[in-house]
């Protein structure tokens, strides 16, 4: 009761905004209501100046950017069955290990070559090779992310989930690729699960086909590896800090405090849906809840961030996520071309 006295303003605020980003997002759902719910949580912060006010959302803003993103994130696998999802997408797997690779170096090498900050850098890169915003929200809190940090990775795969919707039907088709190859195009390299959504039916709508469910499973294939991602970034920093020689109490990593354990609820969420063959009725709207659970941790992430700075550094990421997608489409297309799927 505690937790909820204390937390409570600022989780009401949060819901309040997720309201109308979930029904914008239904209008507009190549955008998304998590890009909603963060784009209004900013124009709010503009108007909020008043520091009690500020002061009394502070802890549930807090609690829902990073306790409710991680309940979300567990949610997400109640809507994975692992024995579907392995047995009709591993077709799609070395496609998908290609392309994660294939982001995640050129998002090391840039980050070096263009020194952008190494966390906008990573969330940049899991989120373009993984599947959006839910890669983000699980590999943030592995990571020790701040607010811009996210805002700044999300709205940089906002910009290109638009585009890869818009653009790829069409340039699958000038490609000649067939209703399959297109199905894996856009499982393997279209970032968030909306856009893979928009992009499949634009494709079906002009094709007369129904590669829809076959994007998606590639698409849900591709999620399972927030799982190993998370689990490799965490003993990655553990052994960073070490090299740095931070020992002291504030600054040192420790296993035990940044190990991902809701991703382990993830992986039981999936089993027990694996395990059960929990069906639709049961796992749908609990997908719906854990979306919402999304927009309300956008709301408030966007409370907590500063919009103009976040437009004036935005150049940068913008390349490094330009450079992210591009090689991911290229590397999709040629490992097709490989295998003789196209």
């Amino acid at each position: 009761m505690e937790i909820v006295k204390k937390n409570f303003a600022g989780l009401v605020f949060c819901f309040a905004i997720a309201i109308p980003a979930a029904l914008l997002g239904t209008f507009a759902p190549v955008v998304g209501g998590p890009v909603f719910a963060m784009l209004i949580g900013m124009v709010i912060a503009l108007f909020v100046k008043d520091g009690s006010v500020r002061t009394a959302l502070e802890p549930g803003v807090k609690y829902t950017s990073k306790k409710i993103l991680q309940y979300a994130v567990i949610l997400l696998g109640f809507g994975m069955n692992l024995a579907d999802i392995l047995a009709k997408g591993q077709q799609s797997l070395p496609i998908i290990i290609a392309t994660i690779t294939t982001s995640l170096v050129i998002a090391f090498v840039l980050c070096k070559a263009m020194k952008i900050p190494s966390k906008v850098a990573t969330l940049i890169g899991v989120g373009s090779s993984i599947c959006g915003g839910s890669a983000i929200a699980a590999t943030a809190p592995v990571i020790k992310a701040d607010y811009e940090d996210i805002a700044t990775s999300i709205s940089v795969i906002f910009l290109f989930n638009v585009i890869a919707a818009l653009i790829f039907p069409t340039l699958g088709g000038m490609l000649g690729l067939s209703n399959e190859g297109f199905g894996l195009f856009a499982g393997t390299a279209v970032n968030d699960t909306s856009s893979v959504t928009a992009a499949a039916s634009a494709w079906d709508s002009i094709h007369g086909s129904s590669i829809l469910d076959e994007a998606a499973v590639v698409k849900l294939t591709r999620t399972l590896a927030i799982i190993p991602i998370t689990l490799v970034l965490a003993f990655w920093q553990v052994r960073r800090a070490k090299a740095a020689g931070a020992h002291d109490a504030e600054n040192a990593f420790s296993l035990k405090k940044i190990f991902p354990f809701f991703i382990l609820f993830f992986l039981a969420a999936s089993v027990i849906t694996t395990v059960f063959g929990l069906p639709t009725e049961v796992t749908a709207p609990i997908k719906e809840v854990s979306k919402f659970f999304i927009m309300m941790a956008m709301a408030a992430i966007g409370f907590n961030t500063n919009i103009v700075k976040l437009v004036t550094s935005g150049g940068k990421p913008i390349a490094l996520g330009l450079c992210c997608w591009v090689g991911i489409a290229a590397m999709s297309l040629a490992m097709q071309a490989a295998l003789g799927i196209w």
